[in-house]
C-alpha cells in the first residue's frame, strides 16, 4: 500500500458523504447560535437528498438536540449519522480528513489542525477525525496521522494532476516553520499524488483568519474550468490585490501547456459586523455534492449572478442557493463548514 502512487480526487467525483461539525454554545458561536444553527440545518436537509450525512456533535445532549433538529427539519435521517467527538468550532473543512485514493480504495490522511497557525484554540478540533474513525464513522477506511500541518480549505485540485494553493497560507510560518517552498511541494505531491503545485501570491478577503484559504478565491470546476472571485469596484480594498490574483490565474497553464478557462465571480455589497469589521463574503466558497452544487448567498444583489455564474461551470448539476450571512459572522462559509467524503469511504 505505501508503495502505491495515490491520487486525490477532485470534489466533483462521485461521493458517500459530507462531515460537519455541529455548532453548540461552548465556543464562539455562543452568541449567534439561534442564527447560525438553522443554516447547518439547511445544509444537512438539502446534503440528507443527495447523499448521507456523517455530523460530529460536542457531547450526549448536544447529540440528542442535533438529532431532534434535523428531524424536525423533514431531514432524511436514514442518511444521517451522529457521532460524539467534543469540538473547539466548526469548521470541517479544516479539521476533517483529506481522503486520498491509494490502489483505487480511500484512505483518511489527517493531518495536524492548529487553528490556522495558532490563532485559535484548536486542540478538541485536532483530535475530531481520529475519534469519529474510533467509533466508526468511516466504516473500516484507514487512516493515516501525518505530522504536517494542512487544511482542506487551502487546497483545490483538478483531477488532472496539479494543485492550487496560495504562499500566504501554506508558507505561513505558524504552519510548518523551516520548510521551504520545495520542501512544502515535496510533500504534497508524496501524500496526495498531485505532479505539479500552482501558487498564487495575490489574493485575500478581509477578516478572513485563514492567510488566504484557496477555497474563499478560486475554486477548480473541472480539469480544465476555474472560478474565482472579481473585485470590480477600485475604490474597495480588495481591488488592485485580486487585479493581480486574477492576472496570475491567466498565466496558470493545464499539463498540456494551455490556460485554463476563467469565470469570474461578482462581487457582492461589504459586509460587516456589529463592531463595524468587515466580514469575507465570498460566492467561491461552494459545495459540490453528488447531482448537485451548494451555493452560499448573502441577501445581495449579486447572490442572483453568481448562481448563473455557477450554473454555467455545472450544467448537470442542481445549482441551489444557501442563505450563509450567519456563516461569516465567524469569518468562514459553506465550503468552510463541510468536508466531503469520497466514494468508498462509508
Amino acid at each position: 500500500m505505501q508503495n502505491t502512487r495515490p491520487t486525490l480526487p477532485p470534489e466533483w467525483s462521485p461521493q458517500s458523504a459530507v462531515m460537519l461539525t455541529w455548532p453548540h454554545a461552548h465556543g464562539d458561536w455562543r452568541e449567534h447560535l439561534s442564527r447560525v444553527e438553522p443554516v447547518f440545518v439547511q445544509i444537512a436537509r438539502v446534503i440528507s437528498r443527495h447523499e448521507q450525512l456523517v455530523i460530529a456533535a460536542h457531547d450526549a445532549a448536544h447529540l440528542q438536540h442535533a438529532h431532534g433538529v434535523l428531524r424536525a427539519s423533514g431531514a432524511d435521517m436514514r442518511r444521517i449519522h451522529l457521532f460524539q467527538a467534543p469540538s473547539n468550532d466548526t469548521w470541517a473543512r479544516d479539521h476533517g480528513p483529506i481522503t486520498a485514493l491509494r490502489g483505487g480504495k480511500p484512505c483518511l490522511l489527517d493531518f495536524t489542525f492548529n487553528g490556522w497557525g495558532g490563532k485559535f484554540e484548536a486542540g478538541l478540533d485536532n483530535q475530531i477525525t481520529q475519534r469519529l474513525h474510533e467509533l466508526g464513522a468511516f466504516g473500516k477506511t484507514p487512516l493515516e496521522t501525518i505530522p504536517f500541518v494542512l487544511e482542506g480549505g487551502s487546497i483545490e485540485v483538478d483531477g488532472a494532476g496539479a494543485l492550487l494553493t496560495t504562499s500566504r497560507c501554506l508558507l505561513a510560518p505558524t504552519r510548518n516553520p523551516g520548510l521551504s517552498r520545495q520542501d512544502v511541494e515535496t510533500r504534497l505531491k508524496q501524500w496526495l499524488g498531485v505532479e505539479r503545485v500552482l501558487w498564487l501570491e495575490h489574493g485575500y478577503l478581509a477578516g478572513d483568519d485563514t492567510d488566504s484559504h484557496i477555497d474563499t478565491l478560486a475554486r477548480f470546476c473541472s480539469a480544465d474550468t476555474i472560478c474565482y472571485v472579481a473585485c470590480d469596484d477600485s475604490q474597495d480594498e480588495h481591488y488592485a490585490e485580486l487585479k493581480l490574483m486574477e492576472q496570475e490565474l491567466k498565466h496558470l497553464r493545464k499539463g498540456d501547456g494551455t490556460p485554463y478557462q476563467l469565470v469570474p465571480l461578482p462581487w457582492p455589497r461589504a459586509k460587516y459586523d456589529d463592531d463595524g469589521r468587515r466580514l469575507p463574503a465570498t460566492y467561491a466558497n461552494f459545495l459540490i455534492i453528488n447531482r448537485a452544487v451548494l451555493v452560499p448567498t448573502y441577501d445581495d444583489p449579486s447572490d442572483s449572478l453568481a448562481l448563473e455564474r455557477i450554473r454555467q461551470c455545472f450544467p448537470e448539476r442542481d445549482v441551489i442557493g444557501i442563505p450563509c450571512s450567519p456563516l461569516i459572522l465567524q469569518h468562514g462559509s459553506l465550503h468552510c463548514v463541510t468536508m466531503q467524503l469520497p466514494a468508498g469511504v462509508l
